[in-house]
């Protein structure tokens, strides 16, 4: 098992500390160590997920899933899936040293993303992207700054397993200058479905599912379902956040249209008013949520995807989404800025960006699988 820095930090946390002989056991407050225990439940889902992915899949599965090699898939595969188990243990040993158990009854199902390499392969990158958003999203509830930087050295550890599911994935290596965090509520709105057996004390928010099939592009016009939604949608917007975009772009919910300019993971939810949530997890308003967030990876073509997949990495042959122009998007874009801050300021942030691609969409459990080469 390989052991990382965070590993090894987290490790002398979980270390009895002795004076005299005499053990004495850590003390921290109920935020920090509800966060590790949050924290381990996912790296449980995490290991618990590449572990049956790495035993269900040979390398056939990953040959006729598009790659070139099976062996550079499974390579990293089973890199990563080492690195979440070591996550699991030291995380388990760091809330032990407070005089706290770790969650033990959670149980993850995952049979409906794993039916092939290319569903399976897209689901990984969402879990990576959403670990890195969790550890993002939760360090502002963390006091003790030991624990603090601890995570940290793990939050960059999932960054790396990121950037090589983006690659995997087709996608953009390193496709924007800013991570995206995610409150727990949040985390859990894409997580619960996977979990069963246990409370992690923080009620999830309903989930929400892009019910568009094919790719996902600037100027595709998105459709939702969500328990949540089982009525009028008047007077609902649709929020897109984005990584370096200080406040969401604020659309209404039956004109909720992908903008030019974003390229990466886009996290949307469905709010009860037009005002954009603020991108700082400290500051965010959620009491407008209604439902989300669901994942939309948006990409374009990867010179280095390109090398894994083949040269139609980072494209698609059909898109069977209704779409208008980009134009028209940036139209609807303006039309609903009259917040403060607007929605117009954050499209203006994101006119910054690459020229958004296509994209996959991942939301609850619905997702849609990965494109191979021909």
């Amino acid at each position: 098992m390989r052991y990382s820095t965070a590993a090894l930090s987290l490790f002398a946390l979980a270390t009895p500390l002795v004076i005299d002989a005499l053990p004495m056991k850590r003390t921290t407050d109920p935020g920090t160590l509800l966060v590790l225990k949050f924290a381990n439940v996912l790296e449980q889902l995490e290991t618990e997920f590449y572990k049956e992915a790495l035993a269900k899949f040979q390398p056939s599965d990953f040959t006729n899933a598009g790659f070139t090699s099976a062996q550079i898939p499974i390579e990293q595969f089973t890199a990563i899936a080492s690195d979440e188990a070591t996550h699991t243990t030291i995380l388990e040993q760091t809330i032990q040293s407070f005089g706290e158990e770790a969650l033990s009854t959670c149980k993850f199902d995952f049979s409906s993303v794993l039916t092939d390499v290319s569903t399976m392969a897209p689901v990984a990158r969402l879990v990576e992207n959403v670990g890195v958003g969790a550890y993002l999203g939760a360090a502002h509830l963390i006091q003790d700054p030991v624990i603090l930087t601890a995570a940290a050295s793990i939050v960059t550890v999932e960054a790396r397993h990121q950037t090589i599911l983006n690659i995997l994935n087709g996608g953009n290596a390193i496709p924007q200058a800013f991570d995206l965090p995610l409150l727990p509520q949040e985390v859990l709105a894409i997580a619960s479905p996977f979990i069963s057996g246990c409370d992690l004390g923080i009620a999830p928010n309903p989930s929400l599912t892009v019910t568009n099939s094919g790719t996902v592009a600037a100027g595709t016009s998105l459709t939702f379902s969500s328990s949540a939604i089982n009525g009028t949608t008047d007077g609902f917007f649709c929020q897109m956040l984005a990584g370096g975009l200080p406040f969401s772009i604020s659309l209404p919910f039956d004109q909720c249209v992908v903008p030019d300019g974003i390229v990466g993971p886009v996290a949307v939810m469905i709010t009860s008013d037009d005002q954009p949530l603020n991108n700082n997890a400290r500051d965010q308003a959620t009491t407008s949520v209604i439902a989300g967030p669901a994942m939309l990876f948006l990409d374009t073509p990867s010179t280095i995807s390109s090398l894994i997949h083949g040269s139609n990495s980072g494209s698609s042959d059909v898109s069977t989404t209704s779409t208008i122009s980009p134009a028209a998007a940036s139209s609807i874009i303006a039309s609903a800025s009259s917040a403060s801050p607007s929605p117009t300021d954050a499209s203006n942030n994101a006119a910054q960006a690459s020229s958004a691609g296509s994209g996959v969409i991942m939301g609850g459990v619905s997702m849609v699988p990965l494109p191979t080469s021909t």
